[in-house]
């Protein structure tokens, strides 16, 4: 996995960085067959990104007609560089290159004939000068585009569960170098940590399970005006699909517009573990929730899907 990773990451760290060097490298590995990427870009007020769509189908998966089901891995951030301001990669950029290491691997396994069960859809956003926002305790990368945006680009209606890799340093909640897994979230609801999920990266890893605490605000929309620890969960606001982060952390507090502070070994272990639960998820061996307990939850409690929306404004008394 880490010749993708450094691959990819040499393709990002470029001014020139785009959408269609990105999905040219894909075709290359996926030889013959090609990778069936796609790239539509954005523009916001801001500048413009590169949204990169792959689907990789399975041998039973659902764009065959079979049962096998799809996993969505989406790479987050704001962008892979921040110039003119900052020269060179940024940290933010981990989510992007885990995904698409993720996706190369998938293809070249597809070459040589190792075809997983399911569909796996990868999806993550090319922006080399992407700007900056403050944030406590260090300041953040922003994007051209706003959240809801990318969530229309990034989270398709056919990913039945997600799992969404994003750089998670900017924080002092989550002091460990390496991996963290967050709860799962579904349609408001913040549920367990999956045990099946964190037994698997803890198998990846060869390391005990990190995971990260997750409160109400940060499964709401960006744009409400809350502290959010970052934009991993964002996806969950966008679908019914259950949602699990899978952060790359560290243990200082670094900025998401730092560059020097990728560490490619972690990114391989994020795209090592995505691909990991795609075998298991597509097999059927392994659930990101009990479908069950959720369901008596609601039936329970109520929906709590008004939190994946902009709620009301505020109101006087």
């Amino acid at each position: 996995m880490l010749k993708y990773v450094l691959d990819i990451v040499d393709l990002l760290d470029d001014p020139g960085a785009s959408g269609k060097q990105v999905v040219e490298y894909l075709d290359g590995v996926a030889g013959a067959e090609g990778s069936g990427a796609e790239v539509t870009t954005v523009s916001g007020e801001r500048g413009s990104t590169d949204f990169v769509l792959l689907r990789v189908p399975g041998h039973r998966g659902r764009a065959a007609g079979g049962s096998a089901r799809t996993l969505g891995v989406i790479g987050r951030l704001g962008g892979v560089g921040a110039r003119p301001g900052v020269t060179g990669l940024v940290s933010d950029a981990d989510g992007a290159a885990a995904a698409l290491a993720a996706g190369a691997k998938l293809l070249d396994m597809r070459r040589r004939g190792d075809r997983l069960p399911g569909d796996v859809v990868v999806a993550t956003h090319i922006c080399p000068s992407a700007p900056t926002e403050p944030h406590d305790p260090v300041p953040f990368m922003g994007s051209p585009v706003d959240i809801a945006t990318m969530n229309r680009h990034e989270v398709t209606g056919d990913m039945e569960a997600v799992l969404s890799i994003d750089t998670t340093k900017g924080n002092r909640i989550v002091n460990h170098k390496g991996l963290a897994l967050s709860p799962v979230v579904k349609e408001g609801w913040v549920l367990r940590v999956s045990e099946q999920l964190g037994e698997l990266l803890a198998v990846v890893t060869g390391e005990p399970l990190v995971t990260f605490p997750v409160t109400t605000q940060d499964i709401t929309p960006y744009g409400i005006g809350v502290h959010h620890i970052n934009s991993i969960l964002q996806p969950s606001t966008a679908t019914t699909a259950p949602v699990a982060g899978l952060a790359i952390t560290s243990a200082a507090a670094v900025p998401g517009c730092q560059t020097g502070a990728s560490h490619e070994t972690d990114i391989a272990s994020a795209a090592r573990y995505a691909v990991e639960v795609a075998k298991s998820y597509g097999e059927g061996r392994l659930d990101f929730h009990d479908a069950a307990e959720f369901g008596s939850l609601v039936n329970r409690y109520g929906s709590l899907a008004h939190l994946q929306t902009f709620g009301h404004e505020s109101r006087e008394s």
